[in-house]
């Protein structure tokens, strides 16, 4: 009996800020890396995790969402997510349900419509929607750019995810095995320390504050040999304001932060971990070129 070959390949993950595109990432690896929260621009570096079975392996990068620019974070953020489109396999293009293309699909599918890789466009929050409705939904896309294949997903309820797998590895070339095969993340533990962070505040704060910061690992130390990490980082934000709220009454809204962060960071690396955070004012910082690439936003990676 013939052996089935190997296949390996790099696929992306695009779509408009807050479509789920982490959400169904951490699914399919089954272990989170890619933070997530309700906010748009959670994603903003090109996160590169890993799955691996039988059939070979896929190397998932969930990239920022596609948007128009506001700021040179913006700036990067977009370039990042359109540079990738080119290094590809692979393109998953993530939707939510709604009767019509919005404005910010059509400028996606502008982008997609100059590249040669094959789209496959994941409906998202099937669950969300009825048949009649998904129908029609497949239709409006059907007609906008060349699909290889559609695929309804729930990301949250990892309902046909199992389908996506297959789908996408019908379109993967033969091909080497990039990395071990427990590997789910080239990601370093302090950038997911730092974004686990990003999203605890995300999450907790008000809806003003977050697009405004950004946190740096200052140490990540082993305490010898005992599995005991002491991690200090800053969470940099841009107003004063922002600085109290953050901090808030009593420390309160700070300690929640760490504490939540912490727990997370812990789970993630299987080690008891002593987290200590600190508020630093970089006015402007997301349109200062020095501060980005201090803060890990780095065009030429």
């Amino acid at each position: 009996m013939k052996q089935n070959k190997f296949k390996s390949g790099f696929v992306a993950l695009i779509g408009r800020p807050n479509v789920g595109k982490s959400t169904l990432m951490n699914h399919l690896i089954g272990q989170k890396i890619a933070i997530t929260s309700e906010k748009p621009q959670t994603t903003r570096n090109r996160i590169q995790t890993v799955f691996t079975d039988d059939r070979g392996q896929i190397v998932f990068l969930d990239t920022p969402g596609i948007h128009k620019a506001k700021n040179k974070l913006d700036t990067y953020m977009v370039n990042v997510a359109e540079h990738t489109l080119k290094e590809v396999d692979v393109i998953l293009w993530l939707v939510e349900p709604a009767s019509y293309i919005g404005a910010n699909e059509q400028h996606i599918a502008e982008q997609l419509s100059r590249v040669k890789t094959p789209v496959v466009l994941v409906i998202n929050k099937i669950d969300t929607i009825d048949k009649e409705a998904l129908v029609k939904l497949i239709n409006l896309y059907k007609d906008i750019i060349p699909l290889a294949e559609i695929v309804p997903v729930s990301a949250l309820r990892g309902k046909n995810t199992k389908e996506l797998l297959s789908v996408i590895f019908s379109y993967l070339p033969e091909g080497p095995q990039y990395f071990d095969e427990d590997t789910v993340t080239d990601q370093p533990m302090r950038q997911i320390a730092a974004e686990l962070i990003r999203e605890k505040a995300l999450r907790n704060l008000s809806e003003e504050v977050p697009h405004g910061i950004a946190v740096v690992i200052e140490r990540m130390k082993e305490r010898g040999t005992t599995g005991f990490f002491d991690i200090d980082a800053t969470i940099i934000c841009e107003r004063d304001s922002h600085k109290g709220i953050i901090i808030g009454k009593g420390g309160t809204m700070l300690r929640k932060i760490g504490t939540e962060a912490r727990r997370e960071i812990e789970a993630l690396m299987d080690a008891r971990v002593n987290l200590k955070i600190w508020v630093k004012v970089r006015k402007e910082w997301r349109d200062n070129e020095l501060y980005l690439k201090n803060y890990g936003y780095r065009e030429d990676e």
